[in-house]
């Protein structure tokens, strides 16, 4: 199976006054616009993808909404997970999602760092520790046997906004 690894785009700064609490901290429109750009982009890839699992968080929710729009991606397609908010557990996710889909074959995380970046180091290393960049709005794709947090995957490939924004 195909896992995709997405970080949120960029999002207002943190601000405890603003936003006490910070998973309410939205999308900036620029942040809108350039994920927008960097989508298109991904569609040059001629992906399809079964499911997309987002952090509720406001930046990280907001991210998958474009996501699934510019993808044409139903919205029965895009469900929202704890196991992805900063603090979530990666094993429960895995254990969740193939509970409740347990025949898609090319599944969507949308979520945050260091998180993704741990996930990734995880799966295809064992170690979360590993150094691993997925800047904001950067897209991952690895390949598992199948979706279980105990198995080793290949890291297929890993953009940064740049380069699918060069792609578009």
């Amino acid at each position: 199976m195909d896992l995709y690894l997405l970080r949120h785009a960029i999002a207002d700064l943190r601000d405890p006054v603003k936003y006490p609490d910070d998973s309410l901290r939205p999308l900036t429109k620029a942040g809108k616009e350039k994920f927008q750009r960097i989508c298109s982009g991904i569609q040059r890839l001629h992906i399809t993808f079964d499911l997309v699992v987002s952090s509720p968080y406001t930046r990280a929710r907001q991210t998958a909404e474009i996501f699934c729009e510019e993808m044409k991606i139903k919205k029965d397609r895009l469900i929202f997970s704890d196991n992805l908010t900063p603090f979530g557990d990666p094993q429960k996710l895995f254990e969740e999602v193939s509970a409740q889909y347990p025949n898609i074959t090319s599944l969507v995380f949308v979520g945050h760092e260091p998180y993704l970046s741990e996930l990734i180091g995880a799966l295809v290393c064992g170690n979360a520790a590993v150094s691993i960049t997925l800047k904001k709005g950067g897209f991952c794709c690895l390949t598992l046997s199948q979706l279980d947090f105990a198995t080793y995957a290949t890291l297929e490939w890993l953009l940064t906004p740049a380069q699918m924004i060069a792609m578009s």
